[in-house]
């Protein structure tokens, strides 16, 4: 994890939900944490991908791109 500035904070969690999450990922409170936060990242960017869906029109030469000779 490389992260450039780091923020410290106190919030109020219900427990339940941490201990659950904290055997999931097997780590620490605050890389569950981090865990978490880069999963809503994620999503965020998964999302506005799917928006794109259907609107980019790639035309691909998929032998080219892969670099085949007329296989």
């Amino acid at each position: 994890m490389a992260f450039h500035a780091i923020k410290r904070v106190t919030v109020n969690l219900p427990r339940a939900l941490l201990e659950d999450a904290g055997e999931v990922t097997g780590v620490g409170t605050t890389e569950t944490i981090v865990q978490g936060l880069q999963l809503l990242a994620r999503r965020r960017a998964y999302t506005k991908a799917m928006a794109l869906k259907g609107k980019l029109d790639l035309r691909i030469d998929l032998d080219a791109a892969r670099e085949r000779a007329g296989r």
